[in-house]
């Protein structure tokens, strides 16, 4: 999942970043209300991570700014307030969980993985398309019942494709869902052919269709046509 994390505690904001980052998430960071509004409008997210109390905001505006905007991502609020009032609120105006500092980081991770099953795969805990099936939560692929071996990034660009087939997507747009917005940046995004072209063969080495096809000067598009 591509995470975008609000919150102004540095040291909490470091160590669940680094947690987010060692489960396979690929997460951004804001300390402040401007700066998280600016990355929600230039960038997607699947979910916000969001501490209520910002310097220079409230995070439930953030939300409530975020819905406004029709912004479409999941939604979680850390947050030091433990009143069933401030949780009510949360939830009301569209977080997905409000959870309570202290808390473990195993449960955020729950959440999250909870989040991009009902976003992108209905509340499934498989995937299943044709020959292909995929079990998230234990980073397994399958094609025709045999398992691949897939680089994580591999495997995370194989849901990424399955979260939005037969939709064109950019180079651009792959290179910031699986390694972050500062790669807008880049010059280059020749290393995206080769993270395909050793998926495309993966997977048709054991029976699959090809269905990754290359949009010449646009970018990939996972055809289920």
């Amino acid at each position: 999942m591509k995470i975008l994390l609000i919150e102004d505690e540095v040291s909490l904001s470091k160590s669940i970043e680094d947690y987010l980052v060692d489960e396979g998430h690929v997460c951004e960071s804001a300390q402040l209300f401007e700066d998280a509004i600016e990355k929600i409008e230039l960038y997607e997210y699947d979910c916000l991570i969001v501490d209520i109390n910002l310097p220079d905001g409230s995070g439930l505006d953030l939300i409530r700014l975020a819905k406004k905007r029709n912004i479409v991502s999941g939604i979680i609020i850390i947050s030091a307030r433990i009143s069933l009032e401030n949780r009510i609120e949360g939830l009301d105006i569209g977080a997905d969980h409000y959870l309570t500092k202290p808390f473990h980081l195993a449960e955020l991770n729950a959440h999250l993985k909870s989040i991009n099953r009902r976003i992108h795969f209905s509340g499934s805990n498989q995937i299943s398309y044709n020959e292909i099936r995929i079990l998230p939560e234990e980073h397994r692929a399958f094609v025709n019942d045999v398992e691949l071996t897939l680089t994580r990034k591999e495997f995370e660009l194989l849901l990424f494709f399955l979260a939005n087939k037969n939709k064109v997507i950019t180079k651009a747009g792959i290179a910031e869902h699986l390694w972050g917005d500062y790669m807008d940046t880049a010059d280059s995004f020749d290393f995206i052919y080769t993270h395909i072209k050793n998926l495309r063969q993966k997977m048709m080495k054991t029976g699959s269709a090809d269905y990754i096809k290359t949009i010449y000067g646009v970018g990939y598009k996972f055809d289920v046509s």
